[in-house]
């Protein structure tokens, strides 16, 4: 398979720069699980965007520090792109900002956390069963957020729920497949990622933070989740 990543992830910090770019993680998320798949980036927050995504099997947007509700032209234009694709029935990922994006798209708000940061290994418990869905009931995953999807959009169906977070993953039709949280992330990045984030999450956030990677995240089995959505959404098509 063929798919674009739509990257949105903003930070040109010399930390985010030394270390691989979320156009290099997801790739290597998927070629883990599906060596021979085949991935373009677009990195549609410097405006780079694809003419058209016929020529993919599917899409990919990826998580940022942004937000879906800033006023910045290419998170505008980015919805009305996610709103045609999902209209048009074009496999599509997406997490973190792009799960809210999804939802954005549908019309539903994002917002806030009540309980402030999800930050460090987070856990998800399988709502729905997906036709792409394995044994699992729920899965360990690296995140990283401050708000998250208000209420489920209509027509969607929640995937996962989470501690907080009950639109954790969402689910429309056979096409639209989305999670809060991280896959793509290592853990060596997330350790990393929670030092950098230390001043501005605080010292409370940060501590929970440390002590949940004490454990790793279940990298491998959520990417088979990701690699068997495509596959069905492709033949679904």
């Amino acid at each position: 398979m063929h798919l674009a990543v739509l990257v949105t992830n903003t930070d040109d910090s010399a930390f985010a720069r030394a270390r691989p770019l979320d156009d290099a993680k997801f790739d290597a998320l998927v070629r883990e699980v599906r060596p021979d798949w085949r991935t373009r980036a677009f990195w549609v927050c410097r405006e780079e965007w694809p003419g058209t995504v016929d020529g993919f099997d599917g899409v990919i947007v990826t998580g940022s520090p942004a937000s879906v509700n800033d006023d910045a032209p290419w998170v505008a234009r980015l919805e009305t792109l996610v709103r045609d694709l999902i209209a048009g029935r074009v496999p599509l990922f997406a997490a973190c900002f792009g799960h809210q994006m999804v939802a954005r798209a549908l019309g539903t708000p994002v917002l806030r956390n009540p309980g402030g940061w999800g930050h460090g290994l987070l856990t998800v418990t399988r709502e729905a069963r997906t036709p792409w869905a394995g044994p699992e009931t729920g899965f360990a995953l690296y995140g990283s957020h401050i708000e998250q999807v208000a209420a489920l959009p209509a027509g969607a169906r929640t995937a996962f729920s989470g501690p907080g977070v009950p639109v954790a993953g969402m689910a429309v039709g056979d096409h639209v497949f989305t999670i809060q949280h991280h896959p793509e992330m290592t853990h060596a990045f997330i350790a990393d990622l929670v030092e950098e984030y230390a001043d501005a999450v605080g010292p409370e956030v940060t501590a929970a933070a440390r002590a949940s990677l004490a454990g790793q995240a279940d990298r491998a089995p959520f990417a088979q989740e990701i690699a068997r959505f495509f596959e069905q959404a492709a033949g679904a098509r």
